[in-house]
């Protein structure tokens, strides 16, 4: 056993997109990006009312990488071109692969806007190698329940097992490319100690609380929130100073150029203009607003 060490730590300060403020860890001024995570937010909690409803996004473009959404708190509605309509509600998990192009739109339900309450969660863009960026669209929606977790022998660590694999137990999305992502609820004075791919590049973002990273290094919300590994070791230690939770997310880098420009993320800047035509035409579907 040895502990992955820390390569970087990385703030979540605020930004604006449109009417709204949200945390934007990935990409900052420090971290551009962790191969093959291109963009990591972090919204609200944000308290959602029939007077306040910023979070409502209409139809909308993507080809090219994988739009994830961890849903913290409250309920949103997806729809997207290929037909699918679900509602996720907290604990859930919705994996999208845009591939060679879905509209998707969502935002909380009109029934969770009706009666108020707190909406959060975490919006991941995971990269898709050149090879499969024309893939087929698909769309997963896992339910919390539905999630294998592995506790710690003290019993105060839970880690939900979303995709890839830890201590032989499976995650419930099917991935295109050797992914994992684990959500990590940590109790105070909580400790256990998590494996991880020796090829992968690893990522751990704290979500609330405070936690003690292999002995040492101390991450809180107040402060740094990311922590990036390094690829030399095959785990790392948490340990709880706070009730807290955390993403641990980790994959097979792709180590090939990327190019983006707002819904799209290809290899080459052809590709980009290629998406826009594509979408102007009519290519990647059709959704009512």
């Amino acid at each position: 056993m040895k502990y992955n060490t820390i390569k970087r730590i990385g703030r979540s300060d605020f930004v604006n997109m449109g009417p709204i403020q949200l945390r934007q860890p990935i990409p900052s001024k420090d971290i551009d990006r962790i191969d093959p995570f291109i963009l990591l937010h972090h919204y609200g909690p944000y308290a959602i009312s029939e007077e306040n409803n910023p979070f409502d996004l209409g139809p909308h473009p993507h080809r090219g990488f994988e739009p994830i959404t961890f849903l913290i708190e409250g309920e949103q509605l997806h729809r997207d071109s290929l037909g699918n309509e679900s509602v996720v509600k907290a604990g859930d998990v919705q994996w999208t692969t845009a591939g060679r192009g879905i509209i998707h739109a969502e935002g909380p339900t009109k029934e969770f806007v009706r009666k108020g309450g707190d909406l959060e969660g975490i919006q991941l863009w995971l990269n898709l190698p050149s090879r499969l960026k024309m893939t087929q669209p698909n769309y997963q929606h896992v339910k919390n329940e539905a999630f294998n977790i592995i506790s710690s022998e003290d019993n105060k660590v839970n880690v939900q097992i979303i995709a890839g694999t830890l201590n032989n137990k499976q995650g419930r999305i099917g991935t295109q490319t050797p992914v994992n992502a684990f959500m990590i609820d940590v109790d105070k004075d909580g400790k256990h100690v998590i494996d991880i791919q020796e090829t992968h590049q690893c990522l751990l973002y704290l979500i609330k609380g405070d936690v003690l990273i292999n002995n040492e290094i101390s991450i809180s919300k107040n402060n740094n929130q990311l922590i990036e590994f390094n690829q030399d070791g095959d785990c790392f230690s948490i340990e709880g100073i706070t009730k807290s939770r955390l993403l641990f997310l980790s994959g097979e880098p792709l180590n090939e150029k990327v190019t983006t420009y707002g819904p799209y993320v290809m290899t080459t800047q052809t590709e980009i203009m290629e998406a826009m035509r594509d979408y102007q035409m009519g290519k990647m579907g059709f959704l009512p607003a």
